[in-house]
């Protein structure tokens, strides 16, 4: 099928998400104040993703076609470059620290573009690719949580930079997969980021909040303060795996399996639960006259609740490993497909011991079928391509900063700045 040709001096915004159970896509406009009108949306149940990693190129390609054109018919215009959302295990969060000395003066924006470029000369990929170097926290004399210092004096200047990589071929092959369908890539976002901008507010950002993206393949925990993303791991498990499990225990087709979770599924128990029966699909066709099997809803539950033990455990470890605890880990929220399992968060929440709650973007005009939790990230990735946020790799460096041994914990200074109130 022929696409539309891009318009003329109209600036839009393309997200693309490229995830293990759908490829989904966005083309907005950004208003002057900042905030999106979305022109058109598309979406195909994504062939040859596993895990979040490319395992077949012709048919997630030819996939990626389909749900790019999809929006484009709705939107009655033609798109040349997309922003690539990136939920492939293996992201890693490391910080490095970088130290100007000033002198006793105030700080310049010379400083600032001085400091943050050397920063960026800094950072030692170590045979990764570099997805985004944020800064995070300035220090000044070692008074750390400052976000402005421009105009104050110090003797010396110092930034975190918060680091996120990938290992290079799974992005490389989603990188050609988009070309290969006739699209440019503007960049390749960590979903974590693109989730965090889609369904988190201002505040929780602030006082430190912990997103939990339930994707079908891949669950990535991150945790944020200061208004900062600050740390994440990935997870190699997600609702896929449960309805494999019930696929597996009940003789039944993936596809049912995936409808039997999501109409009958809960990852709460009730007393009704013995009581309401499910009629079961067997993978092989049964012979005429026999009568269909049958189980519970509180079988369905069992298996359910048994894989997200497993899961809900894995998070709590993360969100240990991420120094997320004690009275500054009082918040959790989760998003992705897997956060629309009914009581997912009443589970989680008394699990984790945690508030937690359930995310989902928040823009006008999106329609109803893509404002579920199952589609943060691809909003978040229209919002991330509007926000022009600062990224370390652009910027060219000067000479003459001293780069310091990487910091200890984030989160751990993150959480002291916020308590001597900065």
């Amino acid at each position: 099928m022929k696409r539309l040709p891009a318009p003329p001096g109209r600036r839009l915004v393309t997200a693309l998400d490229v995830g293990s159970s759908k490829v989904s896509a966005l083309i907005a406009e950004p208003n002057e104040d900042g905030s999106l009108r979305i022109l058109g949306t598309g979406q195909r149940q994504s062939q040859g993703v596993r895990r979040g990693f490319i395992a077949d190129m012709e048919r997630t390609e030819s996939t990626i076609r389909e749900a790019v054109e999809q929006a484009e018919r709705i939107a009655a215009t033609g798109i040349e470059n997309v922003f690539v959302g990136f939920s492939a295990g293996g992201l890693v969060s490391t910080v490095a620290s970088v130290e100007l000395a000033i002198g006793g003066r105030r700080v310049q924006k010379e400083d600032i573009d001085q400091l943050l470029g050397v920063g960026r000369d800094s950072i030692d990929a170590e045979g990764r690719m570099i997805l985004h170097a944020m800064p995070a926290l300035y220090t000044l004399d070692g008074l750390q949580g400052v976000k402005k210092p421009l105009g104050l004096h110090a003797d010396k200047l110092a930034v975190d930079i918060h680091v996120i990589s990938a290992d290079p071929s799974p992005v490389r092959n989603l990188d050609l997969c988009v070309r290969s369908a006739h699209l440019g890539v503007e960049a390749i976002v960590a979903s974590p980021v693109a989730a965090g901008k889609a369904c988190l507010s201002e505040e929780e950002r602030e006082l430190g909040v912990a997103l939990v993206e339930l994707g079908a393949g891949v669950t990535n925990v991150s945790v944020f303060a200061g208004g900062m993303l600050v740390g994440l791991k990935s997870l190699s498990v997600g609702g896929s795996d449960i309805t494999d499990d019930i696929a597996s225990a009940f003789g039944t087709r993936r596809t049912e399996a995936e409808r039997m979770k999501c109409f009958y599924g809960s990852a709460m128990t009730s007393p009704r639960d013995n009581h309401d029966m499910i009629e079961l699909k067997p993978i092989a066709g049964s012979e005429e006259g026999t009568e269909a099997a049958r189980i519970t809803r509180a079988q369905l539950i069992a298996v359910i609740r048994q894989r997200l033990e497993h899961l809900v455990g894995e998070i709590a470890t993360a969100l240990k490993d991420l120094g997320f605890g004690g009275p500054f880990g009082r918040q959790v929220v989760l998003t992705g497909g897997g956060a629309e399992l009914k009581g997912m968060a009443d589970y989680a929440q008394g699990v984790l011991g945690r508030a937690v709650r359930v995310g989902r973007p928040s823009v006008p005009g999106l329609p109803e079928a893509h404002s579920g939790p199952a589609f943060t990230t691809l909003v978040g990735l229209a919002q991330f391509a509007a926000s022009n946020e600062l990224d370390l790799r652009t910027i060219v460096a000067p000479d003459s900063a001293v780069q310091k041994p990487t910091g200890a914990n984030l989160v751990a200074r993150m959480i002291s700045a916020l308590r001597s109130g900065f």
